[in-house]
């Protein structure tokens, strides 16, 4: 009897073990239909960019294998580090404004003191809906100083406001990408400061804490988390600039806006124009390699701020 029990014990722990090895398989197979999305859509470009990365092509000889001749003339291209130095500008200072208007306003709306609440949450972010063409579409004449509001102001105020000088542009530009993502921001952060327990608040207020108190000492540590994410997003987005520029190139006179305005820019105008595939191919390389050194770094010094 005792060895039957065994037995039977044996047979319920391997058909245990069987139905647990296929169960993980069915989970797997609901992962399928993403993985393989995924890989003929990431996977398999990036590993293409690579492979032709490392060649060139010339109009005798055809392709040819160049190895990393391609990344050395990069490292010397002055109209690469233009458009790379003129994105980190972009960056350093469009970051921080956006982030902070999203910040203050997802304040406003928990407080729980503003008018309106729900038709301020939409508004704020319905710009973010708009598809970035159009935005860009609308924000360029706004900008018009012969067709636009800014052209209507000036006539009427006797000023010489222009948008599309050189010396604005790229904050005009700015001002597009803040219109776009600063409600879409305000939620992350709102949605942050939604999880924190109401109770809180009772407590703070009984203890005497007044409102800055309880924003500087409760709300703000809890959008650390979200401050991160936020930040990375934007890094990865600004550096990624090619809309508003690309659009607002057949408005602004001149040349102010080049082929090299932002990488993203230069690719796109060496592999479809300049019919420099390869070359658009190591640049994109590179852009992602910088990118995502940014955004890691800046995910590290989140994680050893939280840790303190």
């Amino acid at each position: 009897m005792a060895s039957a029990d065994v037995a039977a014990t044996s047979v319920k722990t391997d058909g245990a073990r069987v139905n647990k090895h296929k169960a993980d398989w069915r989970g797997w197979k609901f992962m399928w239909p993403f993985a393989v999305v995924f890989v003929f859509v990431f996977i398999i470009p990036i590993v293409y960019a690579v492979y032709i990365s490392f060649f060139k092509k010339q109009m005798i000889g055809g392709t040819r294998f160049v190895g990393v001749e391609n990344y050395a003339r990069l490292l010397q291209d002055g109209q690469f580090w233009s458009s790379v130095g003129r994105v980190a500008l972009f960056t350093v200072v469009q970051v921080p404004i956006m982030l902070f208007l999203a910040a203050a306003m997802a304040l406003a709306i928990d407080s729980m003191k503003l008018h309106g609440t729900k038709f301020f949450r939409i508004s704020t972010f319905l710009p973010y809906a708009v598809p970035a063409v159009v935005s860009t579409l609308i924000w360029g004449f706004v900008y018009g100083a012969k067709y636009g509001l800014v052209g209507s102001l000036n006539g009427f105020l006797g000023t010489d406001i222009d948008m599309f000088d050189p010396s604005v542009l790229l904050a005009s530009i700015g001002n597009i990408n803040t219109w776009e993502f600063t409600g879409y921001n305000m939620l992350i952060f709102y949605s942050s400061l939604s999880t924190i327990p109401h109770s809180l608040y009772e407590a703070a207020s009984i203890d005497g804490a007044s409102e800055w108190q309880i924003v500087k000492s409760i709300k703000l540590p809890e959008l650390r988390g979200s401050l991160a994410i936020t930040v990375i997003f934007s890094i990865i987005g600004s550096f990624q600039l090619f809309n508003e520029p690309s659009i607002l190139q057949s408005m602004v006179p001149g040349n102010a806006i080049t082929t090299y305005y932002t990488p993203n820019m230069y690719a796109y105008n060496l592999s479809f124009s300049g019919n420099q595939s390869n070359y658009a191919a190591a640049l994109a390389i590179v852009m992602a390699v910088i990118t995502m050194a940014i955004a890691y770094a800046v995910q590290l010094r989140s994680m050893k701020e939280q840790m303190r």
